[in-house]
């Protein structure tokens, strides 16, 4: 049966998974129940829960209830950094992370942190469903990850607590905070910004103290955690797409037998789906809250303008990721 499954799977193309076809009840008959503890470090607002809670209950129906997922939100285990170190060593069985952090242990998917890469999310979603996205997921066993799907943070705008924003000349000498990652801290630096690395968690007590003057987040991050509270002024620069991945450590991965990954991989990538449907869904909504909260929206700043200062990172940045850069711009045109 498990190799008819295989076999019925590959011939549905390149696009379906694996677990598209269900795994049997009787595959779960014998199997020791498991717990999988998946972290991730916003509130239960955030479409990263949104995304962890559909996982957890498609995970328990597939597999009879043999795999229960019990979900930590809000940091409570650690930063992404901690949570993906966390997952090597087992301390940690999984977890929705943002692609910044997961990009400082496979460089190459820092590709996808480049600005203006990807013109809408129809076009990542092209790349990041296809060879591309699964060679870079399949990459992350390397550093003893496993790479399960792509969920979404989204398309990221900047908001500061100081003026508004229209040109990179207005970004001169503000104190951004971006993610810990390289791409991010040279693209807002080419901008103008003094660009400051910090996990979130750092971020938010940074801006209520007045230690850092903004941030870059989607839609989503600003609204769920009340942004406008500490930064006045949001711009729609959409400068980069970040995707988040369902991910999981392989020490919790080995222990699973085969049908059970199997759900894990479908129930991840369903999950993902959900997750950017809800994004799609809420921005519009979260983005009219937000103005009639008070926030400055500045949705005509000069996007060519952002997009000529920060050629250099393309210039360093292009050959450290392979072929990628070149195999995504041919993908997408």
């Amino acid at each position: 049966m498990m190799i008819r499954r295989k076999f019925l799977a590959a011939t549905l193309g390149a696009t379906v998974a694996l677990g598209a076809l269900p795994a049997a009840a009787s595959d779960f008959d014998a199997m020791e129940p498991v717990t999988l503890r998946l972290a991730h470090v916003v509130n239960e607002q955030d479409g990263f829960h949104v995304a962890a809670e559909k996982f957890r209950d498609l995970v328990a129906e597939r597999t009879d209830g043999k795999v229960t997922v019990e979900i930590f939100p809000n940091a409570t285990l650690g930063d992404e950094r901690t949570l993906l170190e966390g997952m090597q060593i087992g301390s940690v069985d999984m977890g929705v992370i943002t692609n910044g952090p997961v990009a400082n242990f496979v460089e190459e998917m820092a590709v996808f942190e480049l600005p203006f890469l990807f013109p809408s999310r129809e076009a990542a979603y092209q790349v990041l469903d296809g060879e591309i996205g699964q060679e870079l997921l399949d990459r992350l066993a390397d550093v003893n990850l496993k790479g399960l799907a792509y969920a979404e943070r989204g398309f990221r705008n900047l908001t500061n607590s100081q003026r508004p924003v229209a040109s990179p000349a207005d970004l001169d000498g503000l104190r951004i905070r971006v993610m810990e990652n390289p791409v991010y801290t040279d693209t807002f630096r080419e901008l103008g910004a003094n660009a400051i690395p910090m996990a979130w968690t750092e971020a938010l007590t940074a801006m209520q103290q007045g230690t850092i003057d903004g941030q870059e987040n989607p839609v989503g991050v600003v609204h769920s955690f009340k942004l406008n509270e500490t930064q006045t002024y949001m711009t729609m620069t959409r400068h980069t797409y970040a995707p988040a991945v369902f991910v999981m450590g392989m020490p919790a991965w080995n222990k699973l037998p085969e049908p059970a990954q199997e759900v894990v991989v479908q129930a991840a990538r369903e999950a993902a789906a959900h997750e950017r449907a809800v994004n799609a869904e809420m921005e519009a909504k979260q983005l009219e809250e937000l103005k009639a909260s008070g926030m400055a929206v500045i949705e005509d700043a000069d996007l060519s303008a952002f997009q000529a200062a920060v050629a250099p990172v393309y210039e360093k940045y292009g050959a450290r990721f392979g072929d990628y850069l070149d195999r995504i711009r041919a993908e997408l045109n």
